[in-house]
């Protein structure tokens, strides 16, 4: 139990952040979204895909910034959040799906056990390719284990902040490290080339198996 407290507080630290300076336009699709003090939280731990979609143009050099914080339904050793980005207008979908339109989804998860050996077990992070509503394609899988070193149960209590830079002509995304204040640390991946320039109307947040909050 102390062991899966303490990759789950690895987790939300090292995840990445998303940003506006006001709350977008955002309709919950799937899980239990509830606005409360200026936060969205999902409160439902069993919620598979749990997805909020947000109305945000994408288009060009974009940073996004965003804080998210655990809030319980990870003891059984399994949880995950992420964003679709790039998600077009004739392509949203406001129901439960395992992709969003033609997108990327950027992941951050926590699994013990994961069922596809391209996913590390414990703390990893993914990029995949939506293609449709129905299909996704894992394009891109990274060990984050190493990271966790340090991290404790009291990293839990408090919202951590996250930071994306994407540009969608040249297919260039940036994850920053939350934990490194001067902004040199980031992991990035570039969209093939055949996939630009990608433009977007719709940003899809998702959770897996796990209660989270988030804000601004």
């Amino acid at each position: 139990m102390k062991k899966t407290m303490l990759m789950l507080a690895a987790l939300i630290t090292l995840a990445p952040v998303f940003s506006q300076t006001a709350l977008p336009v955002y309709r919950a699709a799937s899980g239990d979204w509830k606005l409360q003090d200026l936060r969205l939280y999902q409160n439902d731990p069993r919620a598979p895909l749990a997805k909020v979609n947000f109305r945000v143009p994408q288009e060009g050099p974009m940073l996004y910034e965003f804080n998210v914080r655990y809030e319980g339904g990870g003891e059984d050793g399994h949880g995950g959040f992420g964003l679709h980005l790039f998600v077009k207008n004739d392509q949203i979908y406001h129901r439960a799906s395992w992709g969003s339109g033609n997108s990327y989804l950027l992941w951050l998860n926590y699994d013990e056990n994961p069922q596809d050996p391209q996913i590390p077990a414990g703390l990893s992070a993914q990029v995949y390719h939506s293609l449709n509503t129905f299909d996704m394609e894992l394009v891109e899988s990274v060990d984050l284990n190493y990271l966790a070193a340090g991290v404790t149960v009291d990293d839990l209590a408090d919202p951590v902040p996250f930071v994306i830079w994407m540009d969608g002509s040249t297919g260039e995304i940036r994850v920053y490290d939350p934990t490194d204040s001067a902004g040199q640390n980031y992991l990035s991946y570039f969209i093939q080339k055949t996939d630009l320039p990608q433009k977007g109307d719709w940003i899809s947040l998702r959770t897996n198996g796990v209660k989270l909050s988030f804000g601004l």
